[in-house]
């Protein structure tokens, strides 16, 4: 689904990120690694082969943001998929009144205008080709509110208006852009945002707790799903969808229920 194409995820030395990856070139993408880890981006370049590159990238900072777009044209000659994947949690106290509003800085620099500096430097390099694919990772928590942190929750809303306000423009110019919002998965960066605030529960139960946020029956949110998401939106099989929040969360976002008894039966 993806032959010949090449793509930038950043945040993939782990998690999601990784995932995509894989799943990117399993379809036949050239997949450049960009992560602020260097030793964890190095290792998962290694083990994805031929197929993948790294390049540091602090999404913080623009200049490594553009430098990995520049590497793509350098070693490619064009960037086909941008995914902005990077992202951080948010830890300060949750609510509103206790906010650590440097805590807030940092999770918007990451989440929001590392964001905002992927779509910026993809566009300079899709716009002269009049196409390409732009994918950025929002969450659920962006899309209701009340299921984390302020903060967090915040940063990732707007994540979604920074596609849909982006998709006006670069549908112009024939640049797709879409988001996508998973419900919680037991990745590393959750499960250690759990632990901070539940210090004594287990690895094994934090798990379960992220596991339990679901309400799909018979079945648990996994990194393997968002890529596949990815995969989705990267290929011809979405050409006519853009401005698009790809919601994989079983179901949870579109309902809330009553807070009753079970009825008598």
């Amino acid at each position: 689904k993806l032959q010949g194409k090449i793509a930038i995820i950043t945040g993939a030395a782990t998690g999601i990120g990784k995932a995509t990856a894989e799943k990117f070139i399993e379809n036949g993408a050239k997949v450049i690694v960009a992560d602020i880890d260097r030793d964890r981006g190095r290792a998962t370049a290694r083990d994805l082969g031929s197929s993948a590159s790294f390049v540091p990238c602090d999404v913080t900072v623009e200049s490594d943001v553009s430098a990995a777009v520049d590497f793509a044209i350098a070693e490619h000659g064009r960037l086909d998929v941008m995914h902005n994947n990077a992202g951080v949690a948010c830890r300060t106290a949750f609510s509103v009144g206790d906010l650590d509003l440097a805590a807030f800085d940092r999770a918007m620099a990451v989440n929001v205008r590392g964001a905002v500096a992927g779509v910026k430097h993809a566009a300079r390099a899709m716009i002269p080709r009049q196409r390409g694919v732009i994918i950025c990772t929002a969450s659920v928590t962006g899309v209701i509110g009340g299921l984390a942190q302020l903060t967090y929750s915040l940063s990732k809303s707007s994540v979604i208006g920074i596609v849909r306000s982006a998709a006006a423009e670069l549908s112009r110019n024939g640049i797709r852009i879409n988001s996508i919002s998973p419900t919680a998965i037991p990745t590393a960066m959750s499960l250690d945002e759990l632990k901070n605030y539940y210090p004594g529960r287990d690895q094994a139960q934090l798990v379960q707790m992220v596991r339990d946020f679901g309400i799909l029956k018979g079945a648990h949110c996994e990194p393997s799903d968002v890529a596949n998401a990815a995969l989705y939106l990267a290929s011809d099989d979405a050409k006519y969808v853009s401005g698009h929040n790809l919601v994989v969360d079983g179901g949870m976002s579109c309902f809330k229920t009553l807070n009753l008894p079970t009825p008598d039966q």
